[in-house]
């Protein structure tokens, strides 16, 4: 393959799906623990949720607005929906095939049992009735459809049926068919009691407990047939800002208004009759490309929770312990460690709890005048929100940045935001049409009659849940050049003004982007100068293209390029004429890389940054970020070792990229010793 062969740039949502492919592949991994591949089995359907409910949905407004345009990758809005539905439709089809003929019968095995219907024994099925009649008749609500009860408006992705019925009701209606909603509120699996299993972990599918017993809603008549649906609906929150007064109230509005948006895709089970999946469309006034027949359940999502209930430590990963530091014991004086020295941590290899212990002794230390901090995604029980809001009550000035339109955390970061305001933080949404994605807090101490400012900077969110599954780095630091910017950028959040000129931070949408251009231009004339040149980046998706623009021309100078990029990549690797000395390979494990470390040779001095952002156009143009270099010999060559060299040694997790966007596993040659990186830094890091 040749540069003159194809466009510049891959389809975004093509390696969307791609990397789904590849967290498939963990769940037909048979070296990953039994349980685990199924929790990978439920992350893929949770993922493609999320794929219809942003890509695909972006696809058909852009169809429906302006469908003669044509996307990064060169193709109309229709080619492209054509191309990936197809895509995502053998996608699914893989996923039930290893549910059904892999899964399945390897957990049972294990004795670990989804029970069909038709093996219920007699004893199971009087429990199982008995189950309905306690747990689920009382909150269902059947509705027939006649003239008087039109079609309902199911909730995204929530679970329904549509019930065929013949003969009349009490009243005399003869609707032949109504629509029965599954409450969010009902477990789609259920276990049965101990003495009706026999000694294994036996579950039935809430649908076919519906299935079973459905009949129970509509005395006196006839089922002719159960069918299960589920619509994935448009998620966009579309915020109107010449109709808007209060971003909060905006958005409260309009997250209940998404439950409702438009449908972008109708999944039913595979037995479903071509009459119903046609009414169903024409309802959602969906064709027939929207229609996803699966061969199970509609939702796998819900079976996330089963590792969970199984206590059978063998079939999941060694569970380990992020390891704290000696010098973070409880008597460390925090504050006077940081002054001394930059900390550098790296999760969840090493403990989330400093940056809690960081905001919540900055709350109770009397020597603390001020706290400032962003909160992207946090949690429902974050201890940091309730750090900040002890802060407030104790009369210091507390800053809390609140992303409200953080994807599918508004309705989370909008109670954080009451609570604190109701404490007495000063609470601000950011700046109207920039999401705030900058991982920063900023703690203001009084030390021998002068101001003192703490900062910390991030990859990664305020989330302590997160902080044991996410790859992140974390810099904490008094240097007064980092603090100043950091309180300068604070500033900029918060109040009104021009620019401020960072001495050592860059910032989107102003200096991040040129700074990453400017470094892959810096390796440019090295290279063309004769001397070493090398780039290597890591981060969860690569698409801006100006950006790879410039790593293409790198490419064709002789600069060294290597790129690890966990989810999409527009860039085409590996191509003559184009890219022969860029590679890209990305990393699928146990723990979700979501670190951004960007690395410059520069002549040798060796620029590395640590980043909330990724090289897409939302993070250089559209959002505050931040990207901080790491100046200390001993952090910068640990953020090199742990974030960059150990990735691109790694031969056991890996996945190399071709130019067509395909992806080859990387396994150890003959002789060559495996070598993972998460598996190797939780040895190092003694977390295990």
């Amino acid at each position: 393959m040749s540069a003159a062969d194809t466009p510049d740039l891959l389809c975004r949502e093509a390696g969307l799906l791609a990397f789904n492919r590849r967290v498939l592949a963990q769940a037909e991994d048979p070296n990953v623990p039994l349980l685990e591949r199924l929790r990978f089995l439920c992350i893929v359907s949770s993922n493609l949720d999320e794929f219809f409910e942003v890509r695909v949905a972006y696809l058909k407004r852009e169809l429906r607005q302006r469908p003669d345009v044509l996307l990064d990758c060169g193709q109309t809005p229709a080619e492209t929906l054509a191309r990936v539905c197809e895509q995502a439709r053998d996608l699914i089809r893989e996923q039930y095939r290893l549910f059904n003929e892999v899964l399945i019968p390897e957990l049972e095995r294990e004795n670990i049992v989804f029970l069909r219907r038709s093996d219920w024994t007699a004893a199971q099925r009087r429990w199982v009735e008995h189950y309905f009649n306690r747990e689920l008749l009382p909150v269902l609500t059947p509705i027939g459809l006649d003239v008087a009860h039109p079609f309902p408006r199911p909730l995204n992705k929530s679970l329904n049926f549509v019930v065929e019925l013949e003969g009349k009701d009490a009243f005399g209606r003869a609707s032949d068919k109504a629509i029965v909603q599954a409450p969010r509120i009902l477990p789609r699996i259920v276990r049965l009691p101990e003495h009706l299993s026999g000694g294994a972990d036996v579950f039935v599918f809430l649908s076919s407990v519906l299935h079973e017993f459905v009949h129970k809603l509509f005395p006196g008549m006839k089922v002719k047939g159960c069918h299960q649906f589920r619509l994935t609906r448009d998620s966009a929150l579309m915020v109107d800002e010449d109709d808007l007064s209060n971003l909060r109230t905006a958005i409260q509005n309009e997250l209940h208004d998404r439950d409702y948006g438009d449908g972008v895709r109708l999944e039913v089970a595979q037995s479903c009759p071509e009459t119903i999946s046609n009414f169903l469309l024409e309802q959602f006034r969906l064709n027939r490309a929207a229609l996803y027949r699966v061969n199970g359940p509609v939702n796998l999502v819900r079976l996330n929770a089963v590792p969970d209930m199984v206590e059978r430590p063998e079939l999941k990963f060694p569970p380990f312990v992020p390891q704290l530091a000696p010098e973070w014991h409880k008597n460390t004086d925090l504050f006077q460690h940081i002054a001394r020295e930059d900390v550098l941590l790296h999760h969840p290899y090493q403990s989330f709890e400093p940056i809690v212990r960081f905001i919540r002794d900055a709350a109770h230390d009397p020597d603390v005048v001020a706290i400032k901090m962003t909160i992207y995604r946090t949690g429902t029980h974050s201890e940091l929100a309730k750090a900040l809001m002890a802060a407030a009550r104790a009369g210091k000035q507390v800053t809390v940045v609140v992303e409200l339109m953080a994807r599918f955390d508004e309705a989370n970061n909008v109670g954080w935001a009451e609570r604190l305001e109701e404490a007495g933080a000063h609470v601000v949404y950011g700046v109207y049409g920039y999401k705030v994605h900058a991982k920063m807090a900023l703690v203001v101490r009084r030390e021998d009659g002068k101001l003192k400012q703490y900062a910390h900077l991030g990859t990664g969110n305020y989330h302590q849940g997160t902080s044991k599954i996410y790859t992140d780095f974390g810099l904490l630091t008094a240097d007064a050049d980092i603090t100043r910017d950091v309180n300068a950028l604070f500033m900029e959040i918060t109040g009104l003004g021009q620019a401020t000129r960072l001495k050592t931070l860059y910032q989107s949408p102003f200096t991040l982007h040129k700074r990453v251009l400017d470094g892959i231009d810096g390796e440019i004339a090295h290279a063309q100068a004769g001397k070493p040149a090398k780039i290597i980046a890591k981060m969860n998706s690569l698409v801006e293209p100006q950006v790879i623009q410039a790593l293409y021309r790198a490419s064709a100078a002789g600069v060294d390029i290597d790129l690890i990029v966990r989810g999409t990549c527009a860039l085409r690797p590996q191509v003559a004429g184009l890219s022969e000395n860029i590679r890209v390979r990305s990393i699928i494990g146990r723990l979700l890389e979501h670190s951004r470390v960007y690395y410059f040779l520069n002549g040798g001095k060796e620029d590395v940054l640590i980043s909330s952002a990724d090289w897409m156009g939302r993070n250089f143009f559209s959002r505050i970020e931040t990207a901080t270099p790491v100046r200390d010999p001993a952090l910068k060559a640990r953020v090199m070792g742990e974030g960059l060299h150990l990735a691109l040694a790694d031969n056991v997790k890996a996945w190399q990229m071709d130019g067509d966007g395909n992806y080859r596993r990387i396994a150890p040659a003959d002789g060559e010793q495996a070598q993972g990186l998460q598996e190797t830094l939780l040895r190092e890091f003694g977390c295990l």
